[in-house]
């Protein structure tokens, strides 16, 4: 399967899964509206998924994945399945553990992540109580991680990227049937969410497992103290662990930004975390379909072209992977910034969300837009690094920019409040973007292969094109002021997005720009 087939597959299906999380997100914002409840979910959904980002799909993945497809490579299948089943025999025996103790905590996370919510006792008492409900997702998660990974190893990337849309679909349903169920008990509708997310979680663990059982993967995990002892000695579970440490001080890192930015919004104007949410959700469609997508595909094979000594393949596919990247995140940046009004009002200005409510969370949007190019080239460049099992650059790199996100939240959240919050973060992504692209160059692993110049000045003339149609749709109709026309709103953005995609691409095209040869390459 090429590089550019791999990587469609895998951003066609996570277009589906961001697309019913999109729904999820639309019906949440009509039904339950922007206040210290959701802010109260958001924060407990915000917990496991902390974990899910920092163990799971973060330091785990990135240090199971490389020495998977290494071991794969030189040693052969045998040892490759004796060191899955080692590796998910610890990993589910670590994850009972965290489990029960994050159950037993969720008082103490939910003050470490937003100690603000006390100024409501009923918001920080629901938090606490959808934290003990929703902490064993990260169980769950973690499985899919170890599966996603065996899955992406042996080029099978359908499953692992199309399972996130089952639990948009079982918060959907929490939503749009659970959700009255409750109210008319007289129980807190926004409850049912925390229902949903767990449903969601055993369902995305339940389908990797007749692929891994197709492929002969399915690992076995052991439950006596002897099996135990043994996978803790497997060569390559060390392995794991000695690369996770770093990659989880790394990993960490952004988290901890994460958190703190979390801390600070609940301090905020009541609402600031939810708008922060929601516009962290718009930025999912791109730095998903874009980064996500090219970091799962590119990973195993730059870790491939490593072991097999093939410099020259692994700076081709880095190459390949940049431009791809400046292709389709420079538009979606320009988009994000002169185009966030529209977008929001259109998406989300329904049922109880205010018009107020429309304004903040565009402007938290136009904030993380400005650092979008910096976010998804951070996929691409960072497994750069992975692939030769070099992790600690990337931290470095990461802790010095944890310092400087949190400098310009100094600097930025006294004048512009929450969006401060968002255009840090934005930053700081672009400063982490440009340094790790510099250590690369810096030490030869990465050689640019010619037309760079001519590439970025036909993306930056598209782009210029693109800005002007979109500032004069933004600026021409009152976007906010339709919301009775919704049907009517609907179609003029999907005009708009049509026309913007023709001009930008059509401008391209005129420009020289080959694009299907370069997809190809």
């Amino acid at each position: 399967m090429s590089l550019f087939k791999a990587a469609s597959t895998v951003s066609l299906l996570t277009l589906a899964s961001r697309v019913t999380g999109l729904v999820r997100d639309l019906l949440m914002a009509s039904m339950f509206g922007a206040n210290a409840l959701t802010d109260a979910f958001n924060v407990a959904f915000r917990i496991p998924n902390l974990f899910r980002r920092l163990f799971a799909e973060g330091a785990f993945s990135q240090a199971f994945v490389p020495v998977l497809a290494t071991t794969k490579a030189q040693q052969g299948d045998e040892v490759t399945r004796r060191l899955i089943a080692a590796v998910a025999t610890v990993l589910a025996w670590v994850l009972l553990l965290a489990c029960i103790l994050g159950v037993l905590g969720a008082p103490v996370l939910v003050w470490a992540l937003a100690s603000g919510l006390r100024q409501s006792g009923e918001a920080y008492d629901a938090a606490v109580l959808m934290t003990r409900w929703m902490f064993p997702y990260i169980g769950f998660m973690s499985m899919v991680a170890l599966s996603a990974g065996i899955l992406n190893t042996w080029k099978h990337f359908a499953v692992p990227a199309a399972s996130p849309v089952l639990l948009n679909l079982c918060m959907i349903a929490a939503a749009w049937l659970g959700a009255p169920q409750l109210e008319a008990r007289g129980i807190e509708p926004i409850f049912a969410m925390a229902g949903g997310v767990m449903v969601g979680g055993v369902l995305q663990l339940a389908v990797q497992v007749p692929a891994l059982m197709r492929l002969g993967l399915m690992p076995r995990i052991g439950v006596t103290w002897g099996a135990i002892r043994a996978a803790w000695a497997e060569p390559g579970v060390r392995r794991v662990l000695t690369l996770m440490a770093p990659i989880l001080l790394g990993v960490g890192v952004a988290q901890i930004s994460l958190m703190i930015n979390t801390q600070i919004a609940s301090y905020l104007t009541p609402g600031s975390v939810t708008w922060l949410f929601y516009a962290d959700r718009l930025m999912e469609f791109p730095t998903a379909l874009l980064g996500v997508a090219l970091g799962v595909v590119l990973t195993p094979q730059l870790t491939a072209a490593k072991a097999a000594g093939d410099s020259e393949k692994y700076s081709a596919m880095l190459d390949w992977g940049l431009r791809i990247v400046v292709l389709l995140a420079v538009p979606s940046a320009v988009a994000l910034l002169t185009f966030s009004t529209p977008l929001v009002a259109t998406l989300f200005h329904h049922g109880k969300l205010a018009d107020s409510d429309v304004a903040q969370i565009a402007v938290a949007l136009s904030g993380y837009g400005a650092g979008l190019l910096g976010i998804v080239a951070i996929k691409v460049l960072a497994p750069g690094y992975y692939a030769s099992q070099d992790v600690r650059t990337p931290v470095k790199i990461a802790i010095a920019v944890l310092v400087i996100t949190q400098l310009l939240n100094i600097a930025l959240v006294p004048f512009i409040a929450h969006a401060g919050l968002a255009l840090s973060i934005g930053l700081g992504a672009l400063i982490n973007a440009l340094w790790l692209l510099v250590g690369l160059l810096r030490r030869g692993s990465y050689q640019p292969l010619p037309g760079w110049g001519k590439f970025a000045l036909q993306v930056v003339a598209a782009s210029a094109l693109l800005a002007v149609l979109l500032v004069w749709g933004a600026q021409h109709f009152d976007w906010v002021g339709m919301r009775s026309q919704s049907l009517q709103r609907v179609g003029l953005l999907a005009a708009l997005m049509a026309a913007a995609a023709v001009l930008y691409f059509g401008a391209l095209w005129a420009a020289g720009l080959k694009l299907r040869k370069m997809l190809r390459r």
